[in-house]
């Protein structure tokens, strides 16, 4: 996998989410944030994910859509429980995956982070396909931009986030990120 100048993974589908922006001038890409989603919440597979990114969730599909209808957030990716991967922001504009944040003593991850989501949840392990997929996109994304730091939602986020949860496995993670 290769990271175009522009921003775009090579042979990834790009489905462009209206949830996003530009990066402050001068501001690099120097945070991975990974994060897990599932809707409804706890079920995988389905539309819903791409439609909350693209704000055509529908309120009426499942009593917990009504809370969150109206959220504009978006991540750069999605990698479903297949490995399949969903591009949904160009890496050189700002998503609006963190929400308030704080990482180093630095406010609004957004604007110097590039964000990841699982799908997944709290309550269940994730896939081999996603572990596998996720240090491939994450291998790409450091050969194209100065990523000092990998991190999960909850670490930007304590008290507010939870994810990518207690199933998720850093040590194998970063142990695939050591071997090809």
């Amino acid at each position: 996998m290769r990271i175009t100048d522009e921003g775009l993974a090579e042979g990834v589908r790009y489905v462009p989410s209206p949830n996003s922006d530009d990066r402050p001038a001068g501001c690099a890409v120097e945070l991975l944030v990974i994060h897990a989603i599932s809707l409804p919440p706890g079920e995988f597979g389905g539309p819903d994910v791409i439609e909350l990114f693209l704000n055509r969730l529908d309120p009426r599909a499942h009593p917990y859509y009504a809370t969150i209808a109206d959220l504009r957030v978006s991540a750069h990716f999605l990698i479903r429980r297949d490995g399949e991967f969903v591009q949904f922001v160009a890496c050189e504009k700002r998503a609006w995956h963190a929400g308030a944040s704080k990482w180093r003593e630095r406010e609004r991850c957004n604007d110097f982070s590039i964000g990841v989501e699982l799908e997944g949840c709290d309550q269940a392990p994730f896939e081999d396909a996603q572990y596998a997929a996720l240090a491939t996109l994450t291998r790409a994304l450091k050969a194209r931009y100065p990523i000092a730091d990998i991190v999960g939602h909850s670490e930007i986020a304590p008290g507010r986030k939870s994810d990518p949860g207690p199933h998720f496995d850093w040590a194998r993670y970063r142990a695939m990120l050591r071997t090809r």
